[in-house]
C-alpha cells in the first residue's frame, strides 16, 4: 500500500466568517486554528498549506475568561539594551482587538514559513463589516456548538 498525499494544484479552499461576539478567546482562536491547518478535512496533509480562509468579525467584543483581562501580559522587545516592554490583554483589547486575536491563532500554528503562509489566510475585523461578500463565505454559528463556549 502506498501513501497518497494531495498536490496543490488538487487543493480547494472554502471561506468561512466566524462571528466573536460574547465568545471566549481561546476556544475561537483553537478552532480557526484547526480551520487554518486544513485538519478539519479529510484530506488533510501536514506539509501543504491545505486550510480554508477565515474572516472573524467583531473582535472587540471577544471575551476573556477569569482574570485574564488584567493579568495577562504580552511581551516584546525593542532591539535595544533594556528595550522589553508590555500590554496588558485588556489594553491590546482597547487599542487593536485584531492584534489580540491573531497573537491567539499565531501561537497554535507552526513556526515557519508553512505556518506565516496559514496565518495569512486568516482576515480579522473589529466590527461587523468585512470586504469579502464577493467569495460567498459560509457562516459557521461557533456559540452553538458547544455551551461554553459563550
Amino acid at each position: 500500500m502506498a501513501t497518497t498525499f494531495n498536490k496543490l494544484a488538487d487543493l480547494n479552499k472554502k471561506w468561512y466568517i466566524i462571528d466573536l461576539e460574547d465568545i471566549v478567546l481561546g476556544r475561537a482562536a483553537s478552532h480557526v486554528a484547526l480551520i487554518l491547518k486544513g485538519k478539519n478535512k479529510a484530506d488533510y496533509t501536514p506539509f501543504l498549506d491545505c486550510g480554508d480562509n477565515v474572516i472573524v468579525v467583531n473582535a472587540k467584543k471577544i471575551r476573556l475568561k477569569g482574570k485574564k483581562l488584567t493579568d495577562k501580559i504580552y511581551y516584546w522587545h525593542t532591539g535595544y539594551p533594556g528595550g522589553i516592554k508590555d500590554i496588558s490583554a485588556k489594553k491590546l483589547l482597547e487599542k487593536n482587538p485584531e492584534k489580540l486575536f491573531q497573537k491567539a491563532v499565531k501561537g497554535m500554528l507552526a513556526r515557519g514559513p508553512l505556518g506565516r503562509k496559514q496565518l495569512s489566510n486568516l482576515y480579522i475585523y473589529e466590527g461587523e463589516n468585512h470586504p469579502h461578500e464577493a467569495q460567498k463565505p459560509e457562516k459557521i454559528d461557533f456559540a452553538n456548538l458547544n455551551k461554553k463556549n459563550k
